[in-house]
């Protein structure tokens, strides 16, 4: 018997912030939560700043121009 695996690339479709994590809903149908704490620029910032972003590269990456950050769907996935 082999288990067959696929390849797929995680990609963001929907972002949203609160005062603790962030939330972003995968275009795959799984929605991630990750602490804010991992991302200093993001926990010291407004509401307004952290809910202000882009998506880039088709969705493999978050992009807060305000704040000059950037995080890839992939490190959101990592374990820390």
């Amino acid at each position: 018997m082999s288990i067959a695996s696929v390849d797929v690339q995680p990609l963001a479709v929907d972002v949203s912030c609160n005062s603790d994590a962030i939330q972003v809903a995968l275009a795959d149908g799984r929605e991630i939560s990750v602490p804010l704490e991992w991302y200093p620029r993001l926990l010291d910032a407004t509401p307004k700043d952290r809910n202000n972003w882009t998506l880039i590269g088709g969705g493999l990456g978050i992009h807060w121009e305000s704040l000059d950050e950037d995080v890839s769907v992939e490190s959101l996935l990592r374990l820390r």
